[in-house]
């Protein structure tokens, strides 16, 4: 080794040698920078509170994933009361409502109970739509209604008034009841006294021995 690295050598030892000026600057930096992270760290935490406990945040909406669906529900159960008093309950095998700004309710294999004078009730369908504020139940595809006194009906959609327990045809209906079968371009059921209004091209087959 030369005689200048051996006196390069020779100084960097005693510049790092125990008790030297770096060392005690090390061992200061090692307490003091600690300390400032500490202080740091604090004053990030505290400073949203000393602005009225409020804090901001900027959300860019493209970046945010939005539900197709808002509420999916399986084995739905809604009840009420009819303009009597008397309760209906509403069930289905699943509930879809895309926002709670809407009161449309989406059923799918949906059954519903009424209570009629003659005793309880009950209307089957395959799907519908439900309006939680007119308690209204506008059902598609095949209707089936029947009731503890033998009255069945049977036809296909239609909307139902849960309240006054009147039915009515969203277009030409087809069906049956105990005194025949009947076609029209539209329909009115009151369920409650067992009545059937026909509309335009009224067609009705009546089975004898069945009419009161």
């Amino acid at each position: 080794m030369s005689d200048v690295a051996q006196r390069m050598r020779t100084a960097r030892q005693v510049w790092a040698a125990p008790g030297s000026h770096h060392d005690r600057a090390i061992g200061i930096l090692s307490v003091v920078l600690p300390m400032a992270i500490g202080v740091l760290a604090a004053f990030l935490v505290l400073a949203p509170m000393t602005r009225n406990g409020d804090a901001s945040f900027l959300l860019a909406k493209n970046n945010v994933e939005v539900a197709q669906q808002r509420l999916k529900i399986l084995r739905a159960d809604y009840r009420g009361q009819d303009s009597k008093g008397r309760p209906f309950q509403l069930t289905a095998g699943s509930a879809i409502q895309k926002s709670s700004a809407q009161p449309i309710v989406k059923l799918n294999n949906l059954a519903a109970q009424i209570e009629l004078t003659d005793g309880p009730a009950q209307i089957i369908a395959g799907q519908g739509h439900y309006n939680m504020n007119t308690e209204q139940v506008t059902l598609d595809g095949p209707i089936d209604f029947h009731d503890a006194d033998g009255y069945k009906l049977n036809t296909r959609d239609a909307t139902i008034d849960l309240k006054t327990r009147q039915l009515q045809s969203t277009g030409p209906v087809a069906g049956s009841a105990p005194q025949g079968t009947f076609s029209a371009d539209h329909m009115t059921a009151d369920l409650e006294s067992h009545t059937v209004k026909l509309d335009g091209n009224a067609r009705l087959r009546i089975v004898p021995g069945k009419t009161k």
